[in-house]
């Protein structure tokens, strides 16, 4: 990069609003399951933008999907419909249970739309009395209002003044309590079918299974978060399939546009028909260069060989952490499913997460926490061996330098 293109870390400070605490370094490109920084310096990418970036950095397919779309049409409004929009629905709902999708712009707003879907069938349905959205505890739906105060980690929630109510918090894993607490008042159930930011925690398949019973019973709705474990994340395209259990309604992002922002809704003719006209929209929802892009991703991940390669690497992963964890004995136990890892630090490395990523990053590794305990992994779906070996290698140095300190 030319030193007049060159942009100081320190000109975040001076025009960002200070809710994110940035590295230092600035990445200008990236290839693969590679970044260059402004200096050329390279780095392997774990993190993929948060579980976003599942085909790596330009992959043809969504360059290719790009270039096409950006000759023809941006931006329409949802006063008409586009083809991108309707074939990614389409396809949805064949990769799904659904048979009817909504698109936003994020996680978050396919999470607003859930909830409010839900609220909306209890109130047509069974009258306004029927309001209570049940969650767990640690989970994390995004952070309008709405779904921040439904994500269960009061952190994030807390400081805004007066929070939309009617919403109950729960141990996750917890069938017995969740069994005393619902009720015939009880709208929806929110959850994820494992839980990210709350520290790569997979659910107990009973647990799974009675969730969907209980709703059953009280005419409630179960709403699925797949966010970050859909889009073959967790080996298959969504993680509700390993589950034996169906949601009524899910939601989808992150790695649905591939580093496009793009979110959806899914869920059934037979509820979807409650958002009448005017009753929910998004300007931006079903953008056509946004589901181009997304299209040619969901072509892509839901291909039965990539899908099958998730697992294969998740093995390459396990095995490296375990190999790593053998030699520097930091991890109580490596969680997760596909390629959403997390490796939790045992007692005497409680709390120290970040130092973990930052040693990592100076060693030209990008890597993610889940909470200050566990470290966190969501890299490409497509990640050559050569990409993920490298990656462990430079764990490795930090994890030397870490324990030798």
């Amino acid at each position: 990069m030319t030193a007049e293109h060159k942009v100081e870390r320190k000109l975040f400070d001076e025009v960002m609003v200070p809710c994110y605490a940035p590295m230092n370094m600035i990445p200008d490109r990236g290839k693969g399951s590679r970044i260059w920084d402004q200096d050329d310096r390279e780095y392997i990418d774990f993190a993929g933008g948060i579980a976003v970036s599942c085909l790596g950095h330009c992959h043809p397919v969504m360059v290719d999907a790009l270039k096409a779309q950006a000759e023809k049409l941006w931006h329409l409004s949802n006063v008409m419909t586009n083809a991108p929009a309707l074939r990614l629905a389409k396809k949805l709902t064949e990769v799904s249970f659904a048979e009817r999708v909504f698109f936003a712009n994020s996680g978050a707003e396919a999470n607003e739309a859930a909830l409010k879907l839900a609220r909306r069938w209890a109130v047509d349905v069974h009258g306004p009395e029927k309001s209570e959205i049940i969650a767990f505890t640690q989970g994390f739906h995004g952070r309008t209002f709405f779904t921040v105060t439904v994500g269960g980690q009061a952190a994030y929630s807390d400081g805004f003044g007066p929070k939309p109510g009617n919403v109950t918090h729960l141990p996750y894993n917890d069938l017995d309590a969740l069994a005393a607490a619902m009720s015939d008042k009880t709208c929806a159930i929110m959850m994820e079918p494992l839980q990210g930011e709350g520290g790569i925690v997979t659910p107990d398949p009973a647990f799974v299974q009675g969730v969907r019973e209980l709703c059953d019973k009280h005419n409630a709705l179960l709403i699925f978060d797949e966010v970050q474990t859909g889009n073959g994340r967790t080996g298959t395209f969504y993680a509700y399939e390993q589950t034996g259990v169906t949601p009524d309604i899910l939601s989808t992002a992150k790695s649905l546009g591939g580093g496009i922002p793009i979110g959806a809704m899914l869920t059934t003719e037979k509820l979807a028909a409650h958002m009448k006209v005017g009753t929910h929209g998004s300007t931006y929802g079903g953008n056509p260069l946004a589901c181009a892009v997304a299209e040619a991703v969901v072509n892509e991940v839901s291909k039965p060989d990539v899908l099958a390669g998730v697992k294969e690497r998740e093995g390459w992963f396990r095995e490296g952490l375990e190999a790593l964890n053998a030699k520097y004995k930091m991890f109580s136990e490596i969680r997760g499913k596909g390629l959403l890892i997390g490796a939790a630090l045992n007692e005497e490395w409680k709390g120290r997460a970040r130092d973990v990523l930052l040693a990592a990053g100076e060693e030209g590794l990008l890597l993610l926490v889940a909470g200050t305990n566990v470290v966190r992994m969501t890299p490409s779906l497509v990640i050559t061996k050569e990409e993920a070996e490298e990656g462990l290698a430079r764990l490795d140095r930090a994890l030397a330098k870490l324990t030798a300190a």
